[in-house]
């Protein structure tokens, strides 16, 4: 059982997936100081210094001033915490998709392969490309 394991677990499909994961967790901390820390607060400008946070009714019928004294006297619907969520993520997914076109754009396409084989004129099978006559209805090929 030992040895099965071994070889499951050094699989290169098990170590690419590991890796995946270990690089997508520092990306995710990447991704998330830029958005705290340069997006969100860009954003906070442009939206007059809205606070999402305080966003809330409380379950008691009370008024409170902020989300905090709210949830120590009684339990909330905090919608603004949500917004700020969904934000959050249509922010860290547009950035995400921005990366991965500039990734893309990094790589170089590879070159297409010479072609190997041509189409017979006459009986439109495949041919070698090199063939001058087709074996199949032993027409001549124009070079």
């Amino acid at each position: 059982m030992l040895k099965e394991f071994k070889k499951f677990a050094l699989k290169g499909n098990m170590i690419d997936l590991a890796v995946g994961i270990i690089i997508g967790g520092a990306f995710s901390g990447l991704v998330n100081s830029l958005v705290n820390d340069i997006i969100m607060p860009v954003l906070s400008i442009l939206t007059s210094r809205i606070n999402f946070t305080n966003w809330f009714i409380a379950l008691d019928g009370n008024h409170y001033k902020t989300l905090a004294d709210a949830q120590a006297n009684t339990p909330t619907v905090s919608y603004g915490v949500f917004i700020s969520g969904v934000l959050n993520f249509l922010i860290m997914a547009f950035v995400v998709f921005l990366v991965v076109k500039w990734l893309n754009k990094l790589k170089k396409p590879e070159p297409a392969a010479e072609a190997t084989t041509k189409q017979c004129p006459r009986c439109l099978s495949q041919i070698n490309i090199k063939a001058t006559k087709c074996p199949c209805c032993t027409s001549d090929i124009p070079q």
